[in-house]
């Protein structure tokens, strides 16, 4: 490979991804604007909260201790009513969670079934109070009792699980974006046909593609890690954080692959654009990007397993917020390599010097 080639040819990419404003905003500001705003949301790691509205008096309500209310005080607001047809109402149109009241010595808790989160945190409250109080009324101490904690430290944020999926959305949409545009846009442009003819190997083409990703992903990752470990958001790096740059880096060569397989098979930008949309907009989604993704029904849970992006995400996690070391990078570092080596075979088997 000629390195004056390798160097010419890595400026003008570079040169070119810096005058191009929209790329640069969907490469690293777009991404890092989720980062900031999700940050910010839910940077108080608060459980789920309910409020009930108690109609008249309910006496395992009234009668419950002061340390008990006030241990339940984050989790549960008691609002008073007389009116029942109005607390129900209430309770439909989703203004409160529940609505409970006290009917021939029996307990009746009435809650939506629209919200699932808010009446399965409501009935276990409920039951838990109920029992509490059934437990006193024996007066004789409890056979057993549970204690609950966090597995966590008490200082862990919700940051140290937004960044390492966030980060691995931005590398995975700047990998694949501008490798299949690339290649579209020299195609189209006839570009390629002329390196064909200069007297410019295919290795420096291609190395001066692989370096400019990997530049602009280090570049994303140090930004995301700088960002979120500010004051205002707290991240907290672990000891082996930076195995995130060699993570970064075959998590940008398996996504530029997806790139390039996708830049072979169409002909223009408009057309892959639309199949980068397709690809790794949804892939973000299901690979727990934004959100967990135990949160998902079994079979696509099943699905989410075999992306890329899920295991380059969990990783990132694994060395960045959990202590993670070699045993857990390696062996996505491998397959990440694994797939980036078997998809760009086959784009290779697809590959056109022009469109015609």
């Amino acid at each position: 490979m000629n390195p004056g080639a390798f160097r010419a040819l890595s400026r003008a990419m570079l040169k070119g991804l810096l005058r191009d404003r929209t790329a640069l905003f969907f490469t690293v500001l777009f991404p890092l604007m989720f980062l900031a705003l999700f940050g910010l949301l839910f940077q108080k790691d608060e459980g789920a909260s309910v409020t009930v509205v108690e109609v008249g008096d309910v006496a395992v309500l009234d009668d419950m201790p002061q340390e008990q209310l006030a241990a339940l005080s984050d989790a549960l607001t008691i609002e008073r009513s007389a009116d029942r047809a109005q607390a129900l109402e209430d309770v439909r149109q989703g203004d409160v969670d529940a609505a409970v009241w006290e009917e021939d010595g029996e307990i009746q808790l009435r809650y939506s079934a629209a919200d699932a989160t808010a009446a399965g945190t409501v009935q276990g409250l409920m039951q838990s109070i109920v029992q509490s109080a059934n437990v006193a009324a024996t007066g004789q101490e409890p056979a057993h009792t549970l204690a609950t904690d966090r597995v966590e430290d008490e200082s862990t944020k919700p940051i140290q699980f937004l960044t390492p999926g966030l980060l691995g959305w931005a590398v995975a949409t700047g990998a694949a974006y501008s490798s299949a545009f690339t290649l579209v846009t020299w195609r189209k442009k006839r570009i390629l046909r002329r390196l064909w003819l200069a007297p410019v190997s295919p290795a420096a083409v291609v190395g001066a593609r692989v370096g400019v990703s990997l530049a602009v992903a280090l570049v994303q990752a140090a930004i995301f890690i700088g960002v979120a470990s500010l004051p205002a958001y707290g991240l907290q790096l672990s000891g082996n954080w930076w195995l995130t740059i060699p993570l970064v880096v075959c998590g940008t060569l398996a996504f530029m692959s997806i790139g390039l397989l996708i830049g072979a098979l169409v002909g223009s930008e408009e057309a892959a654009n639309g199949a980068l949309q397709v690809v790794v907009l949804p892939m973000a989604f299901l690979a727990g990007s934004f959100f967990p993704t135990d949160m998902m029904p079994g079979w696509l849970r099943a699905v989410s397993n075999v992306l890329p992006l899920k295991h380059l995400n969990e990783a990132v996690m694994d060395v960045l917020s959990r202590d993670g070391g070699w045993g857990e990078a390696l062996p996505t570092m491998g397959g990440l390599l694994l797939f980036a080596a078997v998809l760009t075979a086959v784009a290779a088997r697809f590959f056109r010097w022009d469109n015609a």
